[in-house]
């Protein structure tokens, strides 16, 4: 005799099964952001005195410190390696679902530079008047010291922030919860919101940008079923914001 083991998914299974992935990821870094943003309202001076730091060092000894490095991306994409395994339930491969393959590496690049161009050039504006108007922390993308592995390392950092936060805060995200039967309208906001929120450690001026880039990447989503656009954007996007500040002057970035 045999035994049926697999029970298909219901509403309950699905909803429990994303709020675990978002808590094992940008959900919890959301709940951070959050505090650390209450943090620096409450704190002694302003928010624009205070800084918002990514990409530091872990230990004064650099192999040390490369070594940390390396194993903060590499466990950092693990959420992702869990959606998609858990995608692998439904019909069909993953990779395809998500739109997280290499049929169309071209039009993939093309639609991903557009992408980056669109949000990149109004977000300077965006941050620019951000610190003008004191909502945003200063902020230091790359704040490694000067060695050897400083670029490949900050370029990697890159294209792991840019897996994790557009497979999970998008293509998981999206499906699972037009899987739900969640409106369209309800999706979008819900993404954005989420993208927003984990970016609030910065400041409100970052809040804000990214929850227009979540609307616009959401939407984008939702029309072409392929997340590998994004990724490419969001990756152009943080390589030229991490390896510009550790490269260029200093004083290049005091609007920060």
């Amino acid at each position: 005799m045999t035994v049926e083991l697999q029970r298909p998914a219901t509403r309950r299974m699905l909803g429990t099964e994303t709020l675990l992935v978002l808590g094992l990821s940008l959900g919890q870094s959301a709940v951070y952001a959050t505090v650390s943003i209450i943090a620096k309202l409450t704190a002694d001076g302003p928010l624009s005195k205070q800084t918002a730091a990514l990409n530091t060092s872990a230990s004064p000894r650099q192999w040390l410190d490369l070594t940390y490095q390396l194993l903060g991306i590499v466990f950092a994409l693990l959420p992702v390696l869990l959606a998609v395994h858990l995608l692998a339930r439904d019909p069909g491969d993953p990779a395809r679902t998500l739109g997280l393959d290499a049929r169309r590496p071209g039009q993939d690049l093309a639609r991903g530079a557009g992408l980056a161009a669109l949000i990149g050039l109004p977000g300077l504006a965006l941050f620019w008047a951000a610190a003008q108007l004191g909502v945003n922390a200063t902020l230091v993308p790359a704040a490694l010291p000067e060695l050897w592995w400083t670029v490949p390392v900050l370029i990697l950092a890159a294209v792991q922030n840019s897996v994790l936060e557009e497979v999970i805060v998008v293509g998981y995200l999206v499906t699972r919860l037009r899987q739900l039967q969640w409106r369209i309208g309800a999706i979008v906001a819900t993404s954005a919101l989420l993208r927003g929120s984990y970016h609030l450690y910065q400041g409100f001026g970052a809040f804000l940008g990214n929850v227009v880039m979540g609307v616009v990447f959401s939407l984008f989503y939702l029309r072409t079923r392929r997340v590998m656009p994004l990724v490419v954007a969001h990756t152009l996007l943080d390589v030229v914001a991490f390896v510009g500040y550790a490269m260029l002057p200093r004083e290049w970035f005091d609007w920060l």
